[in-house]
Order: structure tokens, then C-alpha cells, then sequence
């Protein structure tokens, strides 16, 4: 009976968006380990899977408020895989991590910093000379948080979303816990990247371990 109901539970999480089957993230990132895609300490979120949108839509990501220009990451090694703008989702970036899974960054940056005008793009939407079929390693400096497309009405954050084999997945069964074990070994104030500097002075470099002490 016992585990009959550990299956129940198994498959009502499955279900609602809460995990995906242990099958398909067998010996992928996922098992293997992710990094939070932003600076954890700057980051609120919450579990908002199946949220009702305009239009009839239902939320299939997490929302990861944060500062505008707050550096986004790879959450794994991967080959970036796309790069696009649309309507709704703004600036994008896809990261293919190999094994059925894509991370997906959408509202990216598109403001020069200070304001709201809609002009940085794309020195202030993606990683300095990041392009299409790039090989990036985990943690390495991608993109940079934003509210471009339909997010100009709201606060700036990433709408961060999963997909493994085609299908997306609920990114918050897996954000949650590497979140909260980030925060507790959060680097010290001095360890953070400046941006200025990180697109100044160090212009091209874009994974944050690599920089140079100031």
C-alpha cells in the first residue's frame, strides 16, 4: 500500500507541472546538478506553474524577479541555441545542455542602464560577443535580466523555462532547492561582479570565476 501511494504522489507531481519523470532526467544536468541561473541572493520567486495569462494562457515557467542588468547564467555546459525576440517573450536565449534539455531565458535586458528606453540591446541583452552555436560553461555570464516584451508592464525579471525532450517542466522543482543552497554559500559583497567593469574593463570576458581581482 505503501508504495502503491508513494506512485500516486509520484504521478500527481508529474502531472501538475511539479516534476518531470525520473526517467527522462535520468543522466542529464538535472541529476547531475544545475547552478541558479542568477544571482541567488538578488532573486525572489515562486512557484507560479499553471498561473492564468492574457489570452487563456497558463504560466509555464518561473518568473526570477531581480534588479534590471542583474547577470543571468548558464545553469549547465551547453551550446547556445538560439537568440531571438518575440512579441510576448522579448529578448531570448536558448541553451541546449544535450540529453532532451534546453534552458530558456526570456525578457531579457533590452534598456541602456539607467533607463527605460528600450535601446541597449544587444550590448546590454546578452554576454559580450556571445553567439549562436557557442559552447558556454556552467555559471559562465550569458545575459543579463530585463523586462522586454510583454514584461515592460511589470518589474524586471526572467521568465525561465525548462523543456526536456520537447516538453516544457515545471523549473521550480529544480530551482527551489539549488537556490536556497547558493544563498547559504553566497560569495561575500566583494566577490560580486561590478557590470561596468565586467563590460569596461573586461569587455569579451564573460564567465565571472574568470575575472581578473580589481
Amino acid at each position: 500500500m505503501r508504495t502503491l501511494l508513494i506512485s500516486i504522489s509520484t504521478l500527481a507531481l508529474v502531472l501538475s507541472g511539479l516534476a518531470a519523470p525520473a526517467s527522462a532526467v535520468s543522466g542529464t544536468v538535472l541529476e547531475e546538478g544545475i547552478v541558479f541561473p542568477q544571482d541567488p541572493e538578488a532573486t525572489e520567486f515562486a512557484n507560479t506553474w499553471g498561473a492564468r495569462r492574457s489570452g487563456g494562457r497558463r504560466h509555464t515557467g518561473s518568473d526570477l524577479m531581480a534588479p534590471r542588468l542583474t547577470p543571468a547564467y548558464a545553469i549547465a555546459d551547453g551550446t547556445v541555441k538560439k537568440m531571438d525576440h518575440s512579441r510576448l517573450g522579448g529578448w531570448g536565449l536558448w541553451i541546449d545542455h544535450g540529453d532532451g534539455v534546453v534552458s530558456v531565458y526570456l525578457h531579457l535586458n533590452n534598456d541602456n542602464p539607467g533607463t527605460d528606453d528600450g535601446r541597449g540591446y544587444p550590448e546590454w541583452t546578452f554576454a559580450p560577443g556571445l553567439e549562436i552555436g557557442d559552447e558556454v560553461t556552467q555559471g559562465e555570464f550569458v545575459a543579463f535580466v530585463g523586462d522586454s516584451g510583454n514584461a515592460e508592464r511589470t518589474a524586471p525579471h526572467t521568465h525561465f523555462e525548462l523543456h526536456v525532450h520537447g516538453r516544457k517542466v515545471n523549473p521550480y522543482h529544480y530551482l527551489k532547492p539549488v537556490h536556497d543552497a547558493q544563498v547559504t554559500e553566497a560569495p561575500t559583497e566583494t566577490d560580486q561582479p561590478d557590470l561596468e567593469v565586467l563590460l569596461v574593463k573586461y569587455a569579451g570576458v564573460r564567465r565571472v570565476s574568470d575575472m581578473a581581482p580589481i
